[in-house]
């Protein structure tokens, strides 16, 4: 196996699939911070980024072609994957130029459930039994995406570039609509209006508020829990009032499980219990409000047909010659 990853083979050239994606996302968000510019907080850095991103690009793949072989084709489809922990707190600093919507959100939450539901599943169940384990499943999001591309890129190897380019490409589009649906989620919508607010059902409008605040408060759940601590850390660091909805977790999770269902059941079986508990979590924890999960999964499914779709209509290429 060593040996064959680092077999040389006849390059293709040109870009693979999930950087043409890329720079297809970092030319569309170009335009648009030259649209904002004199909106946005540091729009000079963001087209600068751009253009390092898109310079690194055309460099791996030039030197792709000095060893052309399975381990460098996968490094390249692996720097552009981890962008994503870029591009993701990239969307904040264009919705935070427009009113926030979580008044509206919130409000058809309680229309339709009479109350907030990511409010009553923690407090109904603060115990660490429940908080540890809902969790690790939220924990488990990005090494469920690795798991997912590490076995199609050892054991179907054929289709490697599909499933990184669907996966990409799917994150892209939630991006998009992260951008001009700003919407953060309970967790740091809740605390902004305060809890006499919400146990009351009066969710007012905050407009630009998260223009200048970004605090996350602690999340709800077992305080002293070993996952509870990975996911507060982790928030602290990466979090941003951005991307509440669709649910991106329960919508890339839900790929990620019809692509491990087509790759292999027992594969899927193994990560089924952590999608679950990171479906629930998205919830448990305020990330979301409840109608941000069930459309993220239900976006998810047509999502994943579009984006296939894509893939084989423009983007499918033989990853060798």
């Amino acid at each position: 196996m060593a040996l064959d990853l680092f077999k040389k083979v006849e390059t293709r050239k040109g870009l693979f699939a999930v950087e043409k994606i890329t720079l297809i996302y970092t030319l569309l968000t170009s335009i648009l911070i030259l649209f904002l510019f004199q909106e946005m907080d540091h729009p000079v850095q963001m087209l600068v980024d751009r253009v390092l991103i898109a310079g690194m690009t055309f460099l791996l793949m030039y030197l792709y072609r000095l060893a052309p072989c399975k381990f460098s084709a996968f490094v390249r489809i692996a720097i552009q994957m981890s962008l994503l922990s870029y591009w993701y707190p990239d969307t904040f600093e264009f919705n935070r130029i427009f009113p926030n919507l979580d008044h509206v959100f919130a409000s058809v939450e309680q229309w339709i459930f009479g109350g907030q539901p990511a409010v009553w599943f923690c407090d109904c169940f603060p115990q660490m039994w429940v908080s540890e384990p809902f969790n690790m499943g939220y924990f488990s999001y990005y090494p469920m995406i690795l798991v997912v591309v590490l076995w199609y890129f050892f054991f179907r190897y054929e289709l490697f570039e599909k499933v990184s380019f669907v996966i990409v490409a799917a994150f892209f589009i939630y991006y998009l609509i992260y951008i001009f649906v700003p919407v953060a989620g309970p967790q740091f919508y809740f605390p902004a209006i305060g809890a006499d607010n919400v146990a009351r059902g009066v969710y007012p409008s905050i407009g630009d508020y998260f223009h200048h605040h970004q605090e996350l408060l602690p999340g709800p759940g077992y305080e002293h829990g070993f996952f509870y601590n990975l996911v507060e850390g982790s928030q602290q660091v990466g979090e941003r009032p951005t991307a509440a909805f669709p649910s991106s977790h329960v919508g890339m999770s839900t790929i990620l499980m019809i692509m491990a269902w087509r790759g292999s059941k027992y594969l899927f079986a193994c990560l089924f219990p952590f999608y679950l508990l990171l479906c629930g979590a998205t919830v448990y924890i305020q990330a979301h409000y409840l109608i941000d999960a069930i459309v993220g999964f239900i976006s998810a499914i047509g999502l994943y047909i579009a984006v296939t779709w894509m893939f084989k209509r423009w983007f499918a290429q033989p990853m060798f010659k």
